[in-house]
Protein backbone atom coordinates (compact mmCIF):
# COMPACT_ATOMS: atom_id res chain seq x y z
CA UNK A 1 0.00 0.00 0.00
CA UNK A 2 1.43 3.35 -0.97
CA UNK A 3 0.37 5.10 1.94
CA UNK A 4 -0.03 4.72 5.56
CA UNK A 5 -2.79 5.44 8.17
CA UNK A 6 -1.29 8.38 11.48
CA UNK A 7 -2.58 7.86 14.96
CA UNK A 8 -4.47 10.91 15.31
CA UNK A 9 -6.77 11.84 18.46
CA UNK A 10 -9.94 12.49 16.72
CA UNK A 11 -9.36 12.80 13.14
CA UNK A 12 -7.47 10.92 9.70
CA UNK A 13 -4.28 11.31 9.22
CA UNK A 14 -2.24 10.17 6.16
CA UNK A 15 1.19 9.75 4.99
CA UNK A 16 2.11 9.17 1.10
CA UNK A 17 5.19 7.99 -0.33
CA UNK A 18 5.76 7.81 -4.51
CA UNK A 19 8.25 8.04 -6.86
CA UNK A 20 7.35 11.27 -8.28
CA UNK A 21 4.86 14.47 -7.26
CA UNK A 22 2.56 13.30 -9.81
CA UNK A 23 1.94 9.93 -8.11
CA UNK A 24 2.12 11.53 -5.07
CA UNK A 25 -1.06 13.96 -5.31
CA UNK A 26 -2.92 10.59 -7.19
CA UNK A 27 -1.96 8.61 -4.33
CA UNK A 28 -3.02 11.19 -1.72
CA UNK A 29 -6.43 11.77 -3.40
CA UNK A 30 -7.06 7.59 -3.66
CA UNK A 31 -6.35 7.51 -0.24
CA UNK A 32 -8.47 10.40 1.59
CA UNK A 33 -11.77 8.47 -0.80
CA UNK A 34 -10.85 5.08 0.59
CA UNK A 35 -11.44 6.50 4.17
CA UNK A 36 -14.50 8.02 2.75
CA UNK A 37 -15.74 4.82 0.50
CA UNK A 38 -14.29 0.75 -0.79
CA UNK A 39 -13.56 2.61 -3.97
CA UNK A 40 -14.20 -0.99 -5.17
CA UNK A 41 -17.29 -1.16 -5.55
CA UNK A 42 -17.38 1.73 -7.69
CA UNK A 43 -17.84 1.84 -11.57
CA UNK A 44 -16.04 5.60 -12.23
CA UNK A 45 -19.11 5.67 -15.44
CA UNK A 46 -18.52 9.55 -15.15
CA UNK A 47 -15.54 11.83 -16.40
CA UNK A 48 -15.18 15.38 -14.78
CA UNK A 49 -11.97 17.39 -15.12
CA UNK A 50 -10.34 19.59 -12.25
CA UNK A 51 -8.03 22.61 -12.42
CA UNK A 52 -6.43 24.07 -9.29
CA UNK A 53 -3.87 25.84 -8.53
CA UNK A 54 -2.13 27.13 -4.92
CA UNK A 55 0.81 29.29 -4.06
CA UNK A 56 3.44 26.53 -3.11
CA UNK A 57 2.98 22.30 -3.13
CA UNK A 58 1.63 22.13 0.10
CA UNK A 59 -0.77 24.66 -0.91
CA UNK A 60 -1.84 22.91 -3.95
CA UNK A 61 -2.25 19.55 -2.85
CA UNK A 62 -4.39 20.92 0.24
CA UNK A 63 -6.63 23.09 -2.83
CA UNK A 64 -6.45 19.55 -4.82
CA UNK A 65 -7.86 17.53 -2.04
CA UNK A 66 -10.74 20.05 -1.30
CA UNK A 67 -11.55 20.20 -4.96
CA UNK A 68 -12.38 16.21 -4.88
CA UNK A 69 -14.26 16.79 -1.53
CA UNK A 70 -16.28 19.12 -3.06
CA UNK A 71 -17.11 16.58 -5.44
CA UNK A 72 -18.29 14.38 -2.97
CA UNK A 73 -19.80 16.97 -0.67
CA UNK A 74 -21.46 19.19 -3.03
CA UNK A 75 -22.25 17.13 -6.10
CA UNK A 76 -23.07 13.82 -4.46
CA UNK A 77 -20.16 11.95 -6.31
CA UNK A 78 -17.77 9.29 -4.89
CA UNK A 79 -14.03 9.39 -6.62
CA UNK A 80 -13.42 6.01 -8.18
CA UNK A 81 -9.76 7.25 -9.39
CA UNK A 82 -7.75 10.62 -10.65
CA UNK A 83 -5.13 10.34 -13.39
CA UNK A 84 -3.33 14.05 -13.24
CA UNK A 85 -2.69 15.22 -16.93
CA UNK A 86 -0.58 18.22 -16.04
CA UNK A 87 1.40 19.24 -12.82
CA UNK A 88 3.98 21.78 -11.60
CA UNK A 89 4.75 23.35 -8.29
CA UNK A 90 1.27 25.98 -8.49
CA UNK A 91 -0.82 24.15 -10.52
CA UNK A 92 -2.72 20.84 -11.73
CA UNK A 93 -5.55 19.91 -14.50
CA UNK A 94 -6.21 16.25 -13.48
CA UNK A 95 -9.41 14.03 -14.86
CA UNK A 96 -12.03 12.13 -12.20
CA UNK A 97 -13.78 9.00 -12.64
CA UNK A 98 -16.81 9.01 -10.27
CA UNK A 99 -20.09 7.83 -9.71
CA UNK A 100 -23.32 9.74 -7.84
CA UNK A 101 -23.92 8.45 -4.74
CA UNK A 102 -26.66 5.33 -4.21
CA UNK A 103 -27.41 4.78 -0.37
CA UNK A 104 -28.19 1.86 -1.52
CA UNK A 105 -25.70 0.38 -3.03
CA UNK A 106 -22.34 2.73 -1.30
CA UNK A 107 -21.63 2.38 2.31
CA UNK A 108 -20.42 5.78 3.76
CA UNK A 109 -17.27 4.65 5.64
CA UNK A 110 -16.08 8.28 7.23
CA UNK A 111 -17.44 11.37 7.18
CA UNK A 112 -13.94 13.99 5.79
CA UNK A 113 -15.26 17.28 6.41
CA UNK A 114 -12.27 19.01 5.73
CA UNK A 115 -8.70 19.04 4.68
CA UNK A 116 -6.97 20.44 6.96
CA UNK A 117 -3.11 22.67 6.69
CA UNK A 118 -2.22 21.41 10.44
CA UNK A 119 1.62 19.92 9.26
CA UNK A 120 1.38 19.13 5.89
CA UNK A 121 4.28 18.97 3.60
CA UNK A 122 5.10 18.03 0.34
CA UNK A 123 8.90 17.10 0.64
CA UNK A 124 11.61 14.94 -1.62
CA UNK A 125 13.04 12.46 0.76
CA UNK A 126 15.91 9.17 -0.49
CA UNK A 127 12.39 7.08 -0.72
CA UNK A 128 11.40 9.83 -3.75
CA UNK A 129 8.44 12.27 -2.63
CA UNK A 130 6.31 12.20 0.62
CA UNK A 131 3.45 14.13 2.17
CA UNK A 132 1.40 13.87 5.42
CA UNK A 133 -2.28 15.15 5.58
CA UNK A 134 -4.77 15.34 8.28
CA UNK A 135 -8.07 15.68 7.46
CA UNK A 136 -10.79 16.56 9.58
CA UNK A 137 -14.15 13.96 10.53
Amino acid sequence: MPYELLDHTADIGIRVTEPSVKKLFETAARAMFDQIVNREGLSGVQAKEIQTDGMDREDLLINWLRELLCVWAIAGRLVKDVRIQEISDSRLRAEVSCDDYDPKQHEILKDIKAVTYHGVFVAQTEAGWTTEIIFDV
